[in-house]
């Protein structure tokens, strides 16, 4: 008989949410126990439009959560209680949040990654390869979304501008705009620039740009169902795990 993963999704009817109900209704792994959203939704399973409604005794082996960061302390609180592990997909998160994931670590098993595609956290490390090698060479990354993504630049974005500044011999500074001062590139800098339009699931792109040579690196989401199946098999992975801080690395590792 097969091991079924019970899960619980926080953000049930976003187009998100929807993704991974739709993901995890195809694959024979994976129960959905509960739903919760701000917003009224009828489906298979009960939603509830706060987490502190539902019953701790579920069942629940993993809450994936693709809802608001602001949502995280009930999140985290539910997981505690009811002893499950939290896969944390959603992005925007504050410097005290990302404390707060650090701290429920030591009690529960805590997922987090703000790219949920396989492929992109490939990239993470070419990018940090390229840095290594290219030294000299000035970094800008692109990041273009649809129209109705809040948070600018993406965590995406961050997550690539963070690696490369890893792998540099230099304290890189992260520019967001350059408009405000008239001045030379500076050799430290790493540009992000975001763009906003349309129905863009997810594009990014590492250009290394040196004297008369450019190295480009992309990835490119065609739809939703590639962070879908991330965050499925980060559930499949947090299953049981004990307490700790897990990312995306691990999963692909493991």
């Amino acid at each position: 008989m097969k091991d079924i993963v019970k899960i619980i999704i926080t953000g049930v009817g976003g187009r998100m949410g929807r993704a991974v109900c739709e993901a995890a209704k195809l694959d024979g792994r994976f129960e959905i126990i509960a739903g919760v959203d701000i917003a009224p939704l009828q489906a298979e399973f009960p939603v509830y439009v706060g987490i502190d409604e539902m019953a701790t005794d579920l069942g629940a082996d993993v809450i994936v959560d693709f809802s608001h960061h602001s949502a995280l302390e009930g999140i985290l609180r539910y997981s505690d209680a009811a002893g499950c592990a939290a896969v944390i997909c959603t992005t925007g998160h504050t410097d005290a949040e990302k404390e707060m994931m650090t701290k429920a670590s030591e009690r529960i098993p805590v997922f987090y990654s703000r790219n949920m595609s396989l492929g992109i956290n490939l990239l993470l490390s070419l990018v940090r390869k390229a840095a290594t090698a290219l030294y000299g060479f000035d970094i800008e990354i692109i990041e273009k979304h649809h129209h109705n993504k809040l948070d600018a630049p993406s965590g995406t974005a961050l997550m690539l501008a963070e690696a490369a500044a890893e792998s540099v011999p230099y304290d890189a500074e992260f520019v967001y705009e350059r408009q405000s001062v008239r001045r030379k590139r500076a050799p430290e800098e790493i540009g992000i620039h975001a763009v906003r339009g349309g129905s863009i699931v997810g594009e990014h792109e590492v250009i290394f740009a040196g004297t008369d040579e450019v190295v480009t690196i992309s990835h490119s989401a065609a739809s939703r169902e590639v962070f879908a199946q991330g965050a499925l098999r980060a559930a499949l992975y947090m299953k049981g795990k004990p307490a700790g801080m897990y990312n995306m690395e691990k999963v692909i590792d493991g």
